[in-house]
């Protein structure tokens, strides 16, 4: 929590530090003296705002780039925990830097507004005021010398669509809106589909906010123009500007366009983001045969799949289409296979309309298996397991899939006696409302059981399984092995106390650095991340939790 709360300080730390630099700077840069004359401190607001749009904007595609992610993942093996940490929270960053954009996007079109507003009416003023004067310079020449942007009479709606700026604004802010809107939690889980397809107006997001800034409406006085017109000293009788005035440093003032800089904040990530693009593509092409294909209890779908070149580390994710489900549609899903396997595997829950169609077609088409392209496989917390002494590993219904992975590594490990296993203690919890969830995990306990008992290591594992929907007088406790799992190790009713369970390990090894891993819910992950920082010694040589979490 603190190490992103760190990130997120440095983040907002320098869109702070842009939107005060560019603040004052156009709010007392010589250049735009007579642009302020026009235009207030709106000018200030909407430049800030706009530094900050292009800022964000730059970094909004680099945490979505997840070959980019797995590969610094993979080039940061020898670096300090904690940078690697960061590269997990890549869609909370995404999000946040969202956030940023929608917020910046409206100090943007409100302080336009007020451009507008101004400049119309400095267009509009024929009294000799100063405002009146800058806005009626060289408005009648093909110089482009200009300061006022509004050379008739206009209304904001006509302005908005007949001009570069203004319809190319429109564009971007409608695109951000659907976007926005489409990717709230509740809609994302009720209809994937909705912001999957919203989501890629992305890129006429990044082609509006190009061209945005083109015509450059807002202008400032030539470099060459301020030696020959100071606007601090030439402002007091603007009536003798010109060639009729003694003062050779009063002549006309001129002015020019910004230029425009969005592309230069966004090419090297919209690059970066074909190429990733490019990448998924060329290997989701490759041949991936579907090995076995079996429907457990409670609608979980586990496919082996085979696929050339094909090399994982424990508890990575690969994305899987399936065509006949969906052509565009790719979904995550947490290999539940070890690395020292030939095939890779996943298991799919049915939770939602790709996945139970997902799971029908494969029910259906018993002659011919429906085709299945895959990318990955990507990095996520889980591949750190091996770095800690000790690992509590927590896993919540199906999120118990990468920690799957995590044992049956061990259990190779065990079988072929691995030096280098840097683990010494493993604990594990599953958290799981009834008992048919359980079916396709008890083959592997019961299997890695008897592992440890014949390695003479039945300590080195200390799993916990939790039914958190079942009321525990139905059972019998005198059985051998457990009534509902049949494992050795009884199965516990209601949800862990999670307090207790943190206090042993901090008092089983009270000088170990401890991994905590969880695939499941938020509010359980407020929960682990608390205890982690409560049962953490202050002593750096005592006992330390460390708390990681599975992102999609």
């Amino acid at each position: 929590g603190a190490l992103t709360s760190e990130n997120e300080a440095a983040w907002l730390g320098l869109n702070v530090f842009l939107f005060v630099y560019y603040f004052l700077l156009f709010d007392r840069d010589k250049k735009f003296y007579y642009t302020r004359v026009l235009l207030g401190s709106a000018l200030a607001w909407a430049r800030a705002s706009a530094k900050c749009l292009n800022f964000n904007s730059m970094l909004i595609l680099l945490p979505v780039c997840r070959n980019l992610l797995s590969f610094l993942r993979g080039t940061c093996s020898c670096c300090r925990r904690t940078m690697r940490k960061q590269l997990d929270h890549n869609l909370t960053f995404h999000k946040l830097v969202a956030y940023a954009i929608a917020l910046f996007t409206a100090v943007h079109i409100i302080a336009h507004l007020c451009n507008f507003e101004w400049y119309n009416d400095s267009q509009q003023a024929a009294d000799g005021s100063l405002s009146s004067i800058l806005s009626n310079l060289h408005q009648d020449e093909e110089s482009n010398k200009w300061l006022n942007s509004i050379h008739t009479n206009s209304t904001v709606t006509y302005v908005t669509f007949t001009t570069i700026p203004g319809l190319t604004g429109v564009i971007i802010t409608v695109a951000l809106i659907l976007m926005v809107t489409s990717s709230m939690e509740f809609i994302r889980r009720s209809s994937f589909e909705v912001f999957w397809y919203t989501h890629h107006l992305f890129i006429i997001y990044f082609a509006g906010l190009v061209i945005h800034g083109i015509a450059g409406l807002v202008r400032g006085q030539t470099a060459e123009n301020l030696n020959k017109h100071n606007p601090e000293h030439c402002v007091q009788d603007p009536t003798h500007w010109g060639r009729n005035n003694t003062d050779s440093h009063c002549e006309e003032p001129e002015f020019e366009s910004i230029p425009a800089e969005s592309w230069q904040w966004v090419l090297t990530p919209i690059l970066l983001y074909v190429f990733e693009r490019v990448l998924r593509f060329w290997r989701s092409r490759q041949r991936v045969v579907v090995t076995k294909a079996v429907v457990h209890p409670s609608k979980v779908l586990e496919l082996q799949m085979h696929k050339k070149g094909f090399s994982m580390e424990v508890g990575q994710y690969i994305f899987i289409n399936c065509p006949s489900v969906s052509h565009l549609e790719w979904h995550p899903f947490t290999l539940t296979s070890a690395p020292e396997e030939d095939d890779f595997s996943v298991h799919i829950q049915a939770a939602g309309d790709w996945t139970e169609n997902l799971i029908d077609t494969f029910q259906q088409q018993k002659p011919k298996t429906p085709r299945i392209n895959v990318d990955g496989p990507f990095g996520t917390a889980s591949e750190d397991v091996f770095q800690y002494e000790v690992a509590m590993l927590v896993g919540a219904g199906i999120g118990v899939t990468p920690f799957a992975s995590v044992l049956k590594s061990i259990w190779y490990k065990f079988q072929h006696a691995d030096q280098h296993l840097k683990t010494k203690k493993i604990y594990f919890y599953w958290l799981c409302r009834d008992t048919g969830a359980f079916a396709w995990f008890n083959d592997l306990l019961a299997s890695l059981e008897q592992e440890m008992e014949k390695s003479g290591k039945t300590g080195f594992l200390n799993y916990r399984l939790f039914l958190t929907g079942w009321d525990n007088t139905a059972f019998n406790f005198d059985n051998d092995t457990d009534v509902v799992t049949g494992l050795k190790q009884k199965t516990s009713f209601g949800r862990p106390m999670w307090s207790n369970m943190f206090s042993a390990v901090a008092t089983a090894h009270p000088r170990s650095v401890v991994g905590v891993f969880l695939c499941g819910p938020q509010a359980l992950a407020k929960s682990l991340q608390k205890c982690c920082h409560q049962y953490s010694s202050l002593d750096p040589r005592k006992v330390k939790f460390y708390f990681n979490k599975e992102n999609f």
